[in-house]
C-alpha cells in the first residue's frame, strides 16, 4: 500500500505536466495559425477631423452661443459678431444696385427713342431722294418747254408772254431741283448724325449693363460678409478650445474655437515595413480600444498614406550623410470603421490608443 501511494502521486504529476504541456501546445498552435493569418500592431490610434474655426470678418463679438466641450450639430450657431456695419453695407449695395438698374432703364429708353429718330431720318432722307427725281423730271420738262417756246418765238409762232411764262416755269423748276438736292444733303447728314447717336446710346447700354453686374457683385460680397458675422458649426461633433470672449474685438483670420468631428472616425495604424507585404485594401480588421476593453469594433483597410511616417516628420532623416543606422520604418495605414456596437454608451475620441489585427489570409 505504501508503494502504491508514490506511484499514484507520480502519475498525478505526470498528468498535470501533460495537461500543461497540452495547453501550451494548443495555445502555441493557435498563436502560430493566427500569426500566419493576421498582421497586428498596437501602434495605432483613433483619428478624426479637427476643424479650426477662424473669423472671416473683423468686429466685436456680440454673443457666444456654446460652452466648451459642448456637442453641436452641423450649421448650429456658435458665435455672433456685431453686424451693424455689415448690414449698412448691404443696404448701401442694394441702393446702388437699384440706382444702376434705373440708369439702365433710362439709357435703354433713350436708345430706343434715338433709334426711332434714326429710322425716321432714314425715311426722310429716302423721301428727299425721291423728291430729287420728281424735281429733276419737272426741270427736264420745263427745259424742253422753254426751248420749244423759244423756237416758236423766233418763228413768230408764240407770243412774248408765253415765252416769259415758259422762262418762269424753268426758273421755278430749277429752284425746286436745287432745293430738293439741298434738302437731301441735309437729311442725309442729319440721318448720319442720329445713327451715330444711336450707336453711342447702344454703347451706353453696354456700360450700364456692366455697372449693374458690378453692383450685383458688390451686393453679393456685402451679403457674404454679413453671413460671416454668424459663425456656425461646420460639422456634427464637439466644440472646444474656445479662445475668445463676448465683447472682444477680433480680426480676420483670428482663431475662435475648434470643432472635433467625433462622428466620422477612423483608425491610423502604423505597421512595420516588414508587415505591409500582405496587407491589401478592403481586408477586414478587428479593432480593440484600450480605454474600453469590452468594446468591439470592426473595420477594413481603406488606404496607405503613401510614405513612411519619418518622411512627414519636422526634420526627416537624411541617410546619405554621416553614419547609417538602419531603423525599421513605420507605414501609416488608414482603417475605416465599419461596425461600432456601442451598447454601453462609451464615447470614442480622437487620439485613443487601439490594437488592430488585419486578416491577411
Amino acid at each position: 500500500m505504501e508503494k502504491e501511494a508514490p506511484q499514484k502521486k507520480s502519475k498525478k504529476k505526470l498528468a498535470i505536466i501533460g495537461s500543461i504541456l497540452g495547453v501550451i501546445l494548443i495555445v502555441g498552435i493557435i498563436y502560430f495559425v493566427r500569426g500566419a493569418n493576421y498582421e497586428s500592431t498596437d501602434n495605432a490610434q483613433l483619428d478624426a477631423d479637427i476643424v479650426p474655426i477662424k473669423s472671416s470678418v473683423a468686429g466685436y463679438i456680440k454673443t457666444i452661443h456654446f460652452e466648451d466641450n459642448q456637442a453641436v450639430k452641423k450649421g448650429q450657431l456658435l458665435i455672433t459678431i456685431d453686424d451693424t456695419d455689415l448690414k449698412t453695407r448691404v443696404a448701401q449695395a442694394e441702393a446702388a444696385l437699384e440706382n444702376a438698374k434705373a440708369n439702365l432703364l433710362s439709357v435703354r429708353s433713350n436708345a430706343t427713342a434715338v433709334s426711332q429718330n434714326a429710322d425716321a431720318a432714314v425715311l426722310t432722307s429716302a423721301s428727299a431722294e425721291q423728291n430729287i427725281s420728281s424735281a429733276k423730271a419737272r426741270l427736264t420738262k420745263a427745259q424742253e418747254d422753254f426751248q420749244r417756246m423759244k423756237n416758236m418765238l423766233a418763228a413768230n409762232a408764240a407770243t412774248k408772254a408765253q415765252f416769259d411764262n415758259a422762262k418762269a416755269e424753268l426758273d421755278i423748276a430749277q429752284a425746286q431741283y436745287n432745293a430738293t438736292q439741298s434738302q437731301f444733303k441735309s437729311s442725309t447728314a442729319q440721318s448720319q448724325g442720329i445713327r451715330s447717336q444711336a450707336e453711342s446710346q447702344r454703347a451706353q447700354i453696354s456700360l450700364a449693363q456692366a455697372l449693374v453686374k458690378q453692383r450685383e457683385a458688390e451686393l453679393i460680397l456685402a451679403q457674404t460678409q454679413l453671413s460671416y458675422a454668424y459663425v456656425t458649426a461646420p460639422c456634427d461633433g464637439i466644440v472646444s478650445r474656445r479662445s475668445v470672449e463676448a465683447g472682444q474685438y477680433i480680426t480676420i483670420g483670428q482663431p475662435l474655437c475648434s470643432t472635433i468631428d467625433n462622428v466620422h472616425l477612423w483608425v491610423t495604424a502604423n505597421f512595420k515595413e516588414t508587415q505591409v507585404d500582405d496587407i491589401r485594401k478592403g481586408q477586414p480588421v478587428e479593432i480593440h480600444v484600450d480605454a474600453y476593453p469590452s468594446l468591439k469594433l470592426k473595420g477594413k483597410v481603406e488606404s496607405f498614406i503613401g510614405a513612411t511616417g519619418a518622411k512627414f516628420s519636422l526634420l526627416p532623416p537624411d541617410n546619405s550623410t554621416g553614419n547609417f543606422v538602419k531603423i525599421v520604418q513605420r507605414v501609416p495605414v488608414r482603417i475605416a470603421i465599419t461596425e461600432y456596437n456601442n451598447k454601453q454608451g462609451q464615447d470614442l475620441f480622437p487620439g485613443l490608443s487601439v490594437f488592430v489585427e488585419v486578416k491577411v489570409k
